[in-house]
């Protein structure tokens, strides 16, 4: 069924939520780079980074908690930053969120051709260039291109469809998990899991600036909220409960693979969590190690799939409320979806293969950084609302808020310095370049936006006061 505004179809019950949350959250990362964080901060270092990431998290998701049920509508932390703080600030909130969900899609459309590489090593044919020392080939194009267009056509359809698809890719993801615990507990080692940090304080920091970008997941919740039939107020226990579900996930196959691997394994074998299962199984191990890296193409296409709906709700939003151009405001008249938006996002995400390797490093760096902006924008809109509008309905309220909005505000801000040029966890040269661009494509996005519209009589302020 529609829902009240007639814009969107009501489809998403409690269990397509949170498949949809921690589906976004869990995607090819662990497979291909667990051994990499490992040897990074060691084992409890690496442990320690993604619990550090989590405990930001849980603040500023309590404020995502409250926020989501009270303004239950298209566009998420747009929404809340354009009531709260104004059209400037809700753009710098909505522009830096949008580049994380551009980038998951295109980490995604890069990720799944490795998978083929692995099950298929003689699969690469047609070299064309390189870029930072990878090789393209025409396989790997083509792969990435087809795996992109099937995402988009799912999406394009209706909500129904890729609601499905979510459910069955985190029920495949769920068995080979529990499947690399339990191997683990039998076959692996505590011995195995030293050395327990390493290159100190900087090899944890380095991990904990690198995993919002894989933690992040839990703030698809709100794009979609207007297509919820659940309880306003059951929103917010589901995006904390994803991430919990996340942290742990992340925790405990690194725990898992460093429990089965020795150092030496770590540091020679690519792939370190399929490996270790194949390690792990013995003469079934061929078996094994291709079982993980099905799990790792379920976790690339649940996250795939809930950041390319994720990211065209909030570019519908955005240009909505005359923040990018009206085109991407288009509704399909048969399946109810933002149809121009996601053709674009599919899009980018058809031609992102074009890069190559060198990509899924350089986004997931940058991406990381705008989204603890945006995290720090919503985490101040939360408590400016509180002062503004207190008479907002909220059915889902948080105690203490001041406590809460405040810590959630400075945790960001302490993470966005950990990036800075200096640091050792900063960020290369490729990320700024990256993020440069971004920031003078937005710049110039919004004034020639705010030129186009200046004469619009649509009130900005007053449409969003209209939300309930």
């Amino acid at each position: 069924m529609k829902n009240e505004s007639g814009r969107f179809t009501k489809a998403l019950g409690a269990m397509e939520i949170l498949s949809l949350a921690f589906g976004a959250t869990i995607g090819w990362g662990w497979v291909v780079l667990s051994g990499d964080w490992i040897k990074t901060g060691g084992t409890l270092g690496a442990i320690l980074g993604f619990i550090l990431c989590g405990f930001m998290l849980i603040f500023v998701g309590m404020t995502y908690s409250e926020l989501c049920p009270a303004l239950p509508k298209c566009g998420g932390e747009h929404v809340f930053s354009l009531r709260a703080l104004g059209y400037n600030w809700s753009f710098i909130c909505s522009w830096s969120l949008a580049l994380c969900y551009l980038g998951v899609v295109c980490f995604e459309a890069c990720a799944l051709p490795n998978v083929v590489e692995v099950l298929l090593p003689a699969a690469d044919i047609g070299y064309m260039y390189s870029i930072a020392g990878y090789p393209i080939h025409v396989t790997y194009v083509l792969i990435g291109f087809f795996s992109a267009a099937a995402i988009l056509i799912i999406n394009y359809i209706g909500i129904r469809c890729a609601a499905k698809l979510q459910k069955l890719l985190i029920l495949a993801l769920a068995l080979v998990g529990i499947s690399i615990m339990v191997s683990a507990c039998f076959t692996g080692s505590i011995a195995n899991t030293k050395p327990l940090f390493s290159d100190g304080i900087s090899g944890t920091l380095s991990i904990a600036v690198m995993a919002p970008f894989f933690m992040v997941g839990f703030d698809v919740v709100p794009q979609a909220a207007e297509e919820s039939n659940i309880e306003p107020r059951k929103l917010g226990k589901y995006m904390l409960m994803s991430i919990v579900l996340a942290v742990a996930w992340y925790c405990l196959i690194i725990l898992s693979v460093s429990m089965i691997l020795t150092d030496q394994e770590m540091v020679t074998k690519n792939l370190s969590t399929a490996y270790a299962m194949e390690k792990s199984w013995g003469r079934f191990g061929d078996v094994a190690k291709y079982f993980v890296v099905f799990g790792g193409v379920a976790g690339i296409m649940s996250s795939w799939n809930a950041f390319l709906l994720a990211g065209s709700r909030l570019l519908f939003a955005m240009a909505e409320n005359k923040m990018i151009p009206s085109w991407f405001a288009k509704i399909h008249p048969k399946y109810q979806t933002p149809s121009n938006a996601i053709l674009f996002l599919g899009g980018i995400s058809c031609i992102a293969p074009l890069f190559g390797k060198a990509m899924m490093t350089w986004i997931s760096n940058a991406a990381s950084f705008t989204t603890v902006i945006a995290y720090g924008l919503t985490a101040c809109s939360f408590l400016v609302l509180r002062k503004k509008e207190p008479e907002l309905e909220r059915p889902y309220k948080v105690s203490h808020y001041r406590f809460v909005g405040t810590i959630a505000i400075l945790l960001s801000i302490g993470m966005l310095l950990l990036y800075i040029p200096g640091m050792p966890s900063g960020l290369g040269k490729e990320e700024w370049i990256i993020l440069v661009i971004w920031g003078m494509l937005g710049a110039l996005m919004l004034i020639l936006c705010k030129q186009k519209y200046r004469k619009d009589k649509i009130h900005l302020q007053k449409k969003t006061m209209n939300v309930n």
